[in-house]
């Protein structure tokens, strides 16, 4: 008996596909990370919580307290909806 040899029309999973060329102008990619609103008032309450932290003379054991007294301020800037 004879052995037959079968080719597959199928693409060799080893050889990467062919990289196509982007046709249009290169996208622009921002320069900083776009924050959601949460986000954004977070790093300012952490922000103030740290210069209320300077402001005691960056000493330990006061950090809830910074972070509660930042929140408040930052909060309280606010408008209501």
């Amino acid at each position: 008996m004879k052995s037959v040899s079968i080719r597959s029309k199928k693409p060799d999973r080893k050889t990467p596909a062919p990289r196509q060329q982007p046709t249009g102008p290169p996208a622009q990619q921002p320069h900083t990370l776009q924050l959601s609103p949460c986000e954004d008032l977070h790093v300012l309450i952490a922000k103030r919580a740290y210069e209320l932290h300077g402001e005691r003379g960056y000493r330990h054991g006061s950090a809830l307290d910074d972070w509660l007294e930042a929140e408040r301020e930052i909060l309280s800037q606010i408008p209501p909806v």
